[in-house]
């Protein structure tokens, strides 16, 4: 299968992607085999809620434009051109995929096929259907990706090469298992938001799209703000307020009474509007309706600081205060080459 087919294929299906978003599904007569797919792609954005209760009509169709405007043949050149795929002999690499998101492990999947890799696929117990379904798709366009992808109910056996995503607790038992592979492990992740006061409403809004986006289950969600001495949240607040429909959900709803009466009973000092209580912490995991706080006394401090932790950090978002920074309101928008730790998968992919 040609690297011009992979793409091809991936092309298509972001094409058959780009036909569906929240405020309307609508039919592209240009898009291959609607007449197979296309209802039944509607009925499973429908049902996920029933499979995942974070799984929101809302969030779902999020992902599924956020795919579909990366899969382009533009952003495809872009990414691949720094690569080299004229000697790969393809290898067998498991996927063992987190579910907090979702489609959160399209990204593996998509790196293994398109440099030229068979994938052997475990998907998480909360994000069964949707990865299936888009297979599925991709092999009507391309028929040979049939032999190149493989779903696995059981143990993943016979591999070549790992990458497997979970909690500190299960890289751990990661690392051993695969200890003899060549392996990408990732473990748990935060995002951050460094501010100065200067910020603008449209960009603290934006912020709250970081914070609040999949009801801040992914890594990429900013938990942790840092803000100098003195700093007023009362902007912060007022921007975000925007937002305040999300304790209508009943599952974030009990989650942000929870934590409240934790962070209440344990008497620590809270700030809160109702929907999102933050404290001061110095950790960068926050629990789900809570976003922790820290004081900074410099940025440069604070800059050694990341550089120093960046193992724990996915995402610094701040008007460019800090280096490696990313705008507010893009942390759910990676593109391509945007890899996830940092490390680059597909030049992994290309030395197993």
């Amino acid at each position: 299968m040609s690297q011009n087919d992979k793409k091809r294929g991936f092309i298509e299906l972001g094409k058959f992607l780009g036909q569906f978003s929240e405020a309307e599904n609508t039919i592209n007569p240009t898009v291959l085999y609607n007449n197979l797919f296309f209802e039944d792609f509607e009925n499973l954005i429908r049902l996920s809620q029933s499979h995942n209760g974070w799984y929101t009509p809302e969030n779902v169709y999020f992902s599924i434009q956020s795919w579909a405007t990366a899969l382009t043949e533009k952003n495809l050149d872009k990414w691949l051109s720094a690569y080299n795929f004229n000697e790969v002999k393809a290898k067998n690499v498991g996927l063992i995929l987190a579910g907090n998101i979702p489609l959160v492990g399209f990204h593996d999947f998509l790196s293994v096929l398109i440099s030229g890799n068979n994938v052997l696929i475990k998907t998480s117990s909360n994000d069964q259907f949707l990865l299936p379904f888009l297979a599925k798709y991709l092999i009507s366009i391309g028929p040979e990706f049939a032999d190149k992808i493989t779903f696995i109910e059981g143990k993943l056996e016979n591999f070549d090469a790992v990458i497997a995503t979970g909690s500190n607790n299960t890289a751990r038992y990661f690392e051993y298992y695969f200890k003899n592979k060549p392996s990408i492990i990732r473990k748990n992740r935060n995002s951050v938001a460094v501010l100065n006061g200067e910020e603008t409403k449209e960009q603290l809004i934006a912020l709250g799209e970081d914070i609040f986006r999949y009801f801040g289950l992914g890594c990429r969600n900013v938990s942790k703000l840092f803000v100098p001495k003195g700093y007023s949240f009362n902007a912060f607040f007022e921007a975000i307020f925007e937002y305040q429909d999300i304790i209508h959900y009943e599952k974030y709803a009990n989650n942000y009474d929870y934590n409240k009466a934790v962070f209440l009973m344990s008497n620590f000092k809270l700030l809160d509007n109702g929907f999102l209580t933050i404290k001061e912490d110095n950790s960068y995991a926050s629990p789900i309706s809570s976003v922790f706080y820290e004081f900074y006394d410099t940025i440069e401090d604070l800059q050694t600081r990341l550089e120093s932790e960046s193992e724990q950090i996915q995402c610094i978002v701040s008007n460019n205060l800090v280096n490696n920074s990313i705008d507010f309101g893009c942390t759910q928008k990676p593109n391509l080459w945007d890899y996830a730790d940092n490390v680059d998968t597909i030049s992994f992919l290309l030395t197993i």
